[in-house]
């Protein structure tokens, strides 16, 4: 209470203006302009800093000690996901008051208006900044960095090459400005420039350390069609697809998958280690050592055909041990094929080992060696005087070549072919592909080679024949063929013969025709060499002569002269001097 007795009122305090609520003596006027003092003084279009004083997933509500507060999309903050209550910020005043009399602000504009000095300066003091990574666009991204939208190349992203760009979309990361076109105000930004130089300093320390035949883990970065790419932490090496895999690799993706860890071997490196080849198939045994000690040659082996040519397949019978079957070697016979007729790239086949040489790493291998060689007993399945069906490979001027079986090929000579039709040549006779019947005549097994011949199935008819077309015998014959030295005639009982132009003149003296059919006289038969010569004008020339012909006179002494004479017309050179002599003598004794 000693208190209370020491409180005094206020000598000069307006108890009407205290009950009456206001201030009579003080204008409205005056009470807005002093208001009006204690707030910051704003005009429009201009930046100013604010206060941040609300966040929530639409606006950000900025304080700028105006009347009102201003309300700004949260999208213009997308850039800084640490934005919080409290955090001062650049806006630029839109407007003091709109129809609502809420105060427009833009977070965007303000900082689009610094933008450009900020810009330059991050570049020229190598500034580290962030950026509001956007959208896709072609080969890179568009990053948003003060409002302004930047370049990053795909290649700057990450020192790793980037797969899927989409999963950095709406990301917020840190870059640097590598870049800026004033001119077109363009902009190119770097995240890899970032690590680059962390990434240098780790590359020079590895490389100061590599060495042959080193063994080190590593990340595959790339996967080409001739090799795989490498990060050994900084530092990229190849490994060439021959050394992945002891075995054959058609495509690397068969033995590494991206981003796999894996351990390599350093096999070469150039003197500034720039270029590194790597080797992966080097860590484990070359599958040579580990082939089997007992494997000799004979024996039986499967394999897979891993490689093809025309001279020959590559068969795989384990993880890098190879070998060859020559195209020799698939099959008896021995006309030159392309293996691709025995087999493909894929097969699985079973071989014979004919080499082994474990020091150079080679095998020959064969598959033919499966099947009996049919030469051996050629003497049991094809004895002379046997009939078989062979097919028709090709022809020569002198004769058809066949295949009884794959491997035994026999040769039917030209003259084997017919026993009465003149063949020129064998495609008048047969084709390529078709079957012929057969008898084998006679058997080289040195040389695997069979003499056969066709015309042997039947009888020689040449025998009938002789006692048919016997000399000046008539038969009706058919002109097939007219050549400058005379005609072929087919003749009905069989067999072809030939007659001269001459003897060609029919009886009014015309010539004979092709397709002609006519008398013709047997004129010679030669069995041994296949000869029948014909003539027609003999036909009705003899007939007419025939009535003429009269006994002979016998003849005088004088008469007889001219035989002594025809005879010595048919005496040699070294009887002149005799005969001479002779009738020197008959002439005295007259």
């Amino acid at each position: 209470m000693s208190d209370l007795k020491n409180v005094q009122p206020l000598a000069d305090f307006n108890w009407d203006e205290f009950e009456n609520g206001s201030n009579v003596n003080v204008s409205k006027a005056e009470l807005e302009k002093a208001y009006d003092e204690t707030l910051n003084k704003v005009s429009e279009h201009q930046v100013v800093d604010g206060t941040v004083i609300s966040i929530d997933k639409k606006e950000v509500v900025v304080n700028i000690g105006y009347k009102s507060d201003g309300v700004i999309p949260a999208s213009e903050f997308r850039y800084n996901p640490d934005l919080k209550v409290g955090d001062t910020v650049e806006v630029y005043v839109e407007n003091q008051e709109d129809k609502k009399g809420q105060l427009l602000l833009s977070h965007k504009k303000a900082r689009l208006s610094k933008s450009w000095e900020r810009i330059n300066a991050a570049l020229d003091n190598e500034e580290i900044i962030q950026g509001y990574i956007k959208c896709r666009t072609k080969g890179g991204m568009i990053v948003d960095v003060f409002g302004i939208e930047a370049f990053l190349p795909g290649s700057q992203i990450d020192v790793h090459p980037i797969r899927d760009y989409d999963v950095f979309v709406g990301k917020t990361m840190e870059f640097k400005v590598v870049k800026i076109n004033q001119e077109f105000r363009n902009v190119v930004v770097s995240h890899k420039a970032l690590i680059e130089a962390e990434l240098e300093a780790q590359k020079r320390e590895i490389i100061s350390k590599l060495e042959k035949g080193q063994i080190l883990e590593g990340t595959v970065k790339n996967i080409t069609s001739y090799g795989v790419f490498v990060d050994l932490g900084g530092v990229d090496g190849l490994i060439h697809i021959t050394d992945l895999s002891w075995g054959r690799v058609s495509d690397p993706h068969e033995v590494v998958s991206l981003d796999q860890k894996i351990n390599v071997v350093i096999l070469d490196f150039d003197d500034d280690k720039k270029r590194i080849a790597l080797g992966l198939k080097q860590l484990t045994p070359h599958p040579w050592d580990a082939l089997d000690p007992n494997l000799k040659v004979g024996d039986h082996v499967k394999g897979k055909v891993v490689v093809i040519a025309d001279y020959g397949a590559f068969v795989e019978i384990a993880p890098g041990v190879e070998g060859l079957i020559h195209v020799s070697e698939m099959s008896w016979s021995q006309h030159l094929r392309s293996a691709q007729e025995f087999m493909h790239v894929g097969d699985e086949v079973e071989a014979v080992i004919l080499t082994l040489d474990r020091e150079e790493r080679k095998m020959s291998l064969g598959i033919k060696q499966l099947k009996e060689d049919p030469w051996e007993t050629i003497e049991v399945k094809y004895p002379i005087g046997s009939k078989h069906t062979a097919k028709v490979r090709n022809f020569t001027n002198f004769g058809i070549f066949v295949e009884l079986e794959e491997g035994v090929d026999g040769l039917i000579h030209i003259s084997d072919l017919s026993w009465t039709k003149k063949v020129k040549h064998p495609s008048e006779f047969t084709q390529v592909g078709a079957d012929i019947d057969v008898v084998v005549l006679e058997i080289d097994k040195e040389n695997r080679r069979l003499s056969l011949g066709h015309k042997q199935l039947e009888e020689n008819p040449w025998e009938t024949y002789e006692t048919i077309y016997t000399p000046g015998s008539i038969h009706t014959g058919k002109i097939t063929e007219i050549m400058d030295k005379g005609a072929v005639i087919a003749l009905n009982e069989g067999g072809e013969g030939f007659a001269t132009p001459k003897h060609l003149v029919k009886e009014d003296g015309s010539q004979a025709q092709l397709g002609e059919e006519l008398q013709f006289k047997v004129i010679e038969f030669v069995k041994e060499t296949k000869r029948i010569i014909l003539s027609h004008s003999r036909t009705f020339e003899d007939a007419k002569d025939e009535p003429k012909k009269a006994p002979r006179a016998k003849k005088t002494k004088k008469e007889e002269t001219p035989a002594i004479n025809n005879v010595a017309a048919g005496t040699t050179l070294g009887d002149i001097d005799a005969l001479a002599e002779l009738k020197a003598k008959m002439e005295k004794g007259e």
